[in-house]
């Protein structure tokens, strides 16, 4: 186990990366003439598995790793839910450190966002892909991500010969696919990465907001990724979607309060017409048969705590994968 050096502003963040990027060109030597790379872990803390299994995805592949620690205000729609936002710093730079990142870049929001909250003037927007699902229903909180996100691809550039990768985790569906398309759009240069969504035993999806539950919310927490679940089933066995059937079932269960639950195309986030609308049976898109990879998308309030959860449906026999 090593202590990561932790830089709290961006001058000595940057000053590091490039020290670290130089010794490595160094330490390689003239024999090797490939780019070194430098892997990006954004987080807001509050770290656990599925942020270690992230880590441990960068260091795999990566010559340097560098991680972010930083609760953005830009993307909470409640003031509330910022104050409570778990931070555990010092256990957060202990877990890089065993998982072997090389420099933590850990801002307090004067430092990202000078003049806050009047600042920052200029803000990144996520568009139209921003204001569906999630961002329908927290408003602004995708111009936030965005915002942070490329303050912090900007921030983390290595210095030539170095390339930069970022790493997300495939739960955030919505904001995985948002930030792809960000880099598209603005022709940043990093290559995002997704690692596959981090279960506890039970199934229920890793979260830092978990740490809210209390454990009598359990069990309809796990209502959600068990719906998931079973339109994963249906979709590998060829068998109808039936999405507002399970909707409807999701949102009587004890202790859920549904936000929305949709089959999406996993590129555009628009809800699949697999067949026309029943109205009898008061069917919807996505109550067809499944006859392309698609995303199944839930979020809903358990508790103090609203949890997000998504599952990759495949329209092929055998085990849904994440």
């Amino acid at each position: 186990m090593s202590t990561p050096e932790v830089l709290t502003t961006v001058a000595a963040f940057r000053a590091a990366l490039a020290d670290a990027v130089a010794a490595h060109v160094r330490r390689a030597g003239s024999d090797s003439d490939a780019a070194p790379v430098v892997a990006l872990v954004p987080t807001m803390g509050a770290l656990h598995s599925g942020h270690a299994a992230l880590v441990d995805a960068a260091r795999a592949e990566a010559d340097l790793v560098v991680a972010s620690l930083f609760v953005n205000p830009l993307q909470f729609d409640d003031a509330d839910d910022y104050r409570r936002y778990p931070r555990t710093p010092a256990a957060d730079v202990a877990l890089l450190g065993e998982r072997g990142v090389d420099l933590v870049f850990a801002p307090d929001v004067e430092e990202m966002y000078p003049g806050y909250p009047d600042a920052p003037l200029v803000r990144v927007t996520a568009g139209e892909l921003g204001g569906r699902f999630e961002g329908a229903s927290r408003p602004g909180h995708f111009d936030g991500v965005v915002t942070v996100v490329t303050k912090l691809f900007t921030i983390a550039a290595p210095p030539a010969p170095a390339r930069l990768t970022a790493w997300f985790g495939a739960k955030d569906a919505e904001q995985l696919a948002i930030v792809r398309r960000l880099v598209l759009d603005l022709n940043l240069a990093v290559d995002v990465r997704a690692v596959p969504i981090v279960r506890d035993d039970d199934g229920l999806a890793l979260s830092s907001r978990n740490q809210r539950l209390a454990a009598a919310d359990r069990p309809a927490a796990l209502r959600l990724s068990a719906t998931l679940s079973t339109l994963a089933a249906r979709a590998a066995a060829g068998r109808p979607l039936a999405v507002a059937e399970a909707r409807r079932e999701l949102a009587a269960a004890e202790g859920v309060e549904l936000d929305y639950l949709e089959v999406v195309d996993p590129t555009t986030l628009r809800p699949l017409e697999l067949s026309a609308p029943d109205e009898d049976a008061g069917g919807g898109a996505g109550d067809g048969v499944l006859d392309r990879e698609a995303l199944a998308l839930v979020a809903a309030h358990v508790g103090p705590v609203r949890l997000i959860d998504t599952m990759t449906l495949r329209p092929t026999s055998g085990e849904a994968e994440e």
